[in-house]
């Protein structure tokens, strides 16, 4: 495995706020905190949040993260409902879809992806009602609880046979891309017709979610999944290519379909809202470099004559188009785990298929947040969710308590952190403090797991996970990296 980039400060080695406000300065980035952390039902991370007709008990949310724990045929497992548990007993008021669920079958990410279908709903049902029975037993009651679920085609990263066996669905060729997964030019496309069916196949799994008893579903348009991909077609021909308005019509028609068969149901869009070029580890130094040319066409919310810098003229309208559809419910992310994972989800040691940070990771949160922030001030009436906190560690309630009490975001999203931590919202909530020797330190095992066919969860930090069989595989795996590298 490659070992941490040594030019950067731990979050850790910042022992007070004035040393990470110093650090923040030196780097230049705009990165704002209190200094303290308030607690109590007047502490602004505790403020309730009103939805329409609904009440949104705090403003945490708990991100989807997936384990690679489903059976064979996308049912949850003993390892599913154990996360969906510590998600309940979070604290966090708004569960953003657990994790994602493929509408169908060729749409998963891996053999063991949850799927939602006639026959699976059922234990999605006890899924969903063993989160919010874990949350009623913490927290007392559930009627300020609002929980989705996240429905996913995985495209061009489809895995639904075997962990290490790509079986790509592409919505356009993107010639960085296509060589990482070993498709040519003659690949086939994925066609309009199968689009059209494929938008249908999110109308059923979102009316059987709304059977289920989910308040809403997420239509996911992040991290280079297919709907992602279709934000970026701008080279592809046909109506689902093109133009804004046709790159968006598969979200429209999932979204009309939606009303006319659940009306009562909830929308929310993930969505990566920006986007840099695909990285490459340096073969010298292991570090991440660039590897797109200019013009870059491939990008939403990328510039192409500047693919290391966004452009959020797309974006914007993509937020309006979301206004314009009654759709309030949004969650904001970035880029991708498979070509720019410092720019998803910034983090000290990368995984094993990673590369050294090219930047302070703490410049990958700024950015996520500050572009966060310039859109909500954009799009007042929009519940945006932000992400790329959890690198925060020490520092992350107060960086959130800022950004929520100066009206920068209305949901602070946490996915790692809860994986090594799922008490953190509740402590936080409830005493202002938190548990050092708990947080996430972004060693990114629970993404190096999965990369090597392993059930994704906090091994360093999480006993039940260190003390499982796959811990010593892992341990063995990061050792040979290490060697080679």
């Amino acid at each position: 495995m490659m070992q941490a980039s040594t030019d950067y400060r731990r979050i850790a080695a910042l022992k007070t706020v004035a040393d990470f406000e110093a650090y923040v300065a030196a780097l230049g980035i705009d990165l704002p905190l209190d200094a303290e952390v308030q607690c109590g039902p007047d502490a602004p991370l505790a403020q309730p949040y009103v939805l329409g007709d609904r009440v949104i008990g705090n403003r945490f949310c708990a991100l989807p993260m997936e384990g690679w724990d489903g059976t064979s045929d996308g049912r949850p497992t003993d390892l599913t409902f154990r996360r969906w548990t510590h998600f309940g007993r979070s604290g966090a008021k708004l569960i953003w879809g657990g994790e994602a669920v493929a509408v169908r079958p060729d749409g998963r990410a891996n053999p063991n992806q949850l799927l939602i279908s006639e026959a699976t709903l059922g234990d999605l049902e006890r899924l969903r009602r063993a989160l919010v029975d874990a949350h009623v037993a913490r927290m007392g009651r559930a009627d300020d609880l609002l929980v989705g679920l996240q429905l996913t085609h995985s495209g061009r990263y489809a895995r639904p046979h075997r962990k290490d066996r790509l079986e790509p669905i592409i919505v356009y060729h993107h010639p960085i891309l296509d060589a990482r997964v070993g498709i040519g030019p003659d690949y086939p496309v994925i066609s309009d017709a199968e689009l059209e069916r494929l938008a249908d196949d999110f109308v059923r799994a979102g009316e059987a979610a709304y059977r289920a008893g989910f308040d809403f579903v997420d239509i996911k348009h992040c991290h280079g999944y297919l709907g992602h991909e279709l934000l970026s077609a701008k080279t592809r021909p046909g109506p689902f290519g093109g133009s804004l308005e046709n790159r968006t019509r598969f979200l429209r028609r999932v979204v009309e379909g939606l009303r006319a068969r659940a009306p009562q149901l909830l929308i929310g869009v993930r969505v990566s809202i920006f986007d840099l070029a695909p990285f490459a580890p340096d073969p010298a130094t292991g570090r991440g470099m660039p590897q797109a040319q200019k013009p870059y066409p491939y990008g939403f919310g990328c510039d192409p004559d500047d693919p290391l810098s966004y452009d959020l003229s797309e974006p914007v309208a993509f937020l309006r188009i979301l206004e314009d559809l009654g759709i309030r419910l949004v969650c904001l992310s970035a880029g991708s785990p498979y070509y720019n994972p410092h720019i998803q989800r910034p983090a000290f040691f990368p995984p094993s298929d990673g590369y050294l940070p090219p930047e302070d990771p703490l410049v990958g949160v700024a950015r996520q947040l500050n572009v966060v922030a310039h859109l909500k001030r954009q799009f007042p009436n929009l519940t945006m969710v932000g992400s790329g906190y959890s690198y925060l560690q020490e520092y992350l309630a107060n960086v959130a308590q800022y950004r929520v009490r100066t009206g920068q975001v209305d949901f602070v999203g946490l996915g790692r952190m809860l994986l090594a931590y799922p008490d953190y919202p509740y402590d936080i909530l409830t005493r202002g403090g938190f548990d050092r020797k708990r947080l996430c330190r972004t060693f990114s095992d629970c993404t190096t797991a999965p990369r090597n066919g392993l059930v994704s969860g906090c091994y360093p930090l999480d006993p039940f996970y260190g003390q499982r069989p796959e811990a010593e595989v892992l341990r063995a795996i990061k050792a040979r990296r290490s060697v080679s590298a």
